[in-house]
């Protein structure tokens, strides 16, 4: 059956006992099939070296005849370039949405290679899979990924959430997984950030230290944070078996088994655990396991009513700045926070500055205990360093 279809026509068209086609004259290629429940569909039939391919267009229902028309001339001027639409739909099926692969990013890649993979992954979950975790990769676009970064008020966390989309997009081009052919995020220009210097002020330290205490084993993690100026990702990666007589020795790299991601920097660190620390730890049953951090510190910061919002990676500075502010120096900082920039390169090294560390970190856990429970006036003069957010 084949003639020039209307909108009236297909109205009254019924089904019959087996399914058939009805062709359309004005628009080549194109057929309405009419099941016997009359479920109808619109197709695109067309042949490519002798081969015949069935393309759908997706249900009458939905599709009007003028779109129907509209799609099956796109699909044949694809067709007369040297294309093959039906192959690529099917590849594309393969291929599997933008949450399937961000999965596989993950699990074949980052997990192994990426000692902060967790964080991104909390990105990707939170801001990417909402929107496209349904999408096929191919059909994001980077009017998107502009969408996308405008949605997501804070600027640093916008730019980190691209970095995230950036990386699987790359990863897939590196992996050429069938579908995906350009990586939406490029050339998307990032927000300009500075960068921040956001310490506790001596008289933010007992309002946050006490609403630490509200919040669980995440408040302990944020305690630990504070108390011993390591970097959040490896606080609640902590594990007992890296503690050897008041010492946290943590090895440079990724140890599966015991799911340690390894230090950001690759060089083992070891650091004291001051008396207040171990005791935080003795507190605690198991480790820290699934732990997150950023929303209940913004939680608390909501409920201090703190306008200039403190992160986890803060306290590890706050407590930087404490060690140059009781006189101990920017290089006692840099070997205690485990800067690759003036660090100390050797074991050696590492054991000969042992007793002047632990001085150091009973003297600053001294000092914050001191103004958690607010005793006396502070003597340090607190000193707010400069530097990237990411050290």
């Amino acid at each position: 059956m084949k003639r020039d279809l209307t909108e009236l026509f297909l109205q009254k068209l019924q089904p019959q006992p087996r399914r058939f086609l009805v062709w359309d004259g004005k628009q080549r290629g194109l057929a309405l099939a009419v099941r016997p429940n009359n479920r109808r569909s619109w197709k695109c039939i067309y042949s490519v070296r002798g081969r015949v391919r069935w393309y759908t267009i997706g249900p009458a229902d939905v599709i009007s005849l003028a779109e129907a028309r509209k799609r099956a001339a796109k699909i044949r001027v694809a067709v007369a370039d040297g294309k093959d639409p039906q192959a690529e739909k099917r590849a594309e099926r393969g291929v599997g949405t933008f949450g399937e692969l961000a999965r596989r990013y993950v699990e074949e890649y980052a997990k192994g290679k990426n000692k902060s993979w967790a964080q991104a992954d909390y990105l990707v979950r939170s801001h990417l899979l909402p929107r496209w975790g349904k999408l096929l990769p191919s059909h994001i676009t980077r009017d998107d990924v502009k969408r996308l970064k405008a949605a997501i008020k804070a600027p640093i966390v916008a730019n980190q959430t691209l970095a995230a989309a950036s990386a699987i997009f790359s990863w897939a081009l590196r992996e050429q997984i069938a579908g995906v052919t350009l990586n939406p995020c490029q050339h998307v220009e990032r927000h300009a950030t500075r960068s921040r210097e956001r310490v506790l002020a001596a008289s933010e330290v007992a309002p946050f230290w006490t609403a630490f205490g509200q919040e669980g084993r995440a408040g302990i993690t944020l305690k630990l944070i504070l108390l011993t100026g390591q970097r959040p990702g490896e606080v609640i990666h902590l594990r007992r078996q890296h503690i050897i007589d008041g010492w946290w020795q943590m090895p440079g790299q990724p140890d599966a088994a015991l799911d340690w991601p390894g230090t950001k920097n690759g060089e083992s660190h070891r650091v004291w655990l001051p008396a207040t620390a171990q005791q935080l730890l003795a507190e605690l049953d198991g480790d820290f396991a699934g732990l997150k951090l950023n929303a209940p510190m913004q939680t608390i910061c909501r409920e201090l009513g703190v306008t200039e919002k403190v992160t986890p990676h803060d306290l590890r500075r706050t407590h930087g700045t404490l060690i140059t502010g009781l006189g101990f120096g920017r290089d006692a900082m840099n070997r205690i926070q485990n800067h690759k920039d003036g660090g100390i390169g050797s074991v050696y090294d590492r054991h000969e500055y042992a007793e002047e560390n632990r001085r150091v970190m009973e003297a600053v856990a001294s000092e914050i205990m001191r103004l958690a429970e607010g005793r006396g006036a502070g003597k340090a003069k607190i000193v707010h360093l400069r530097g990237g957010e990411g050290r």
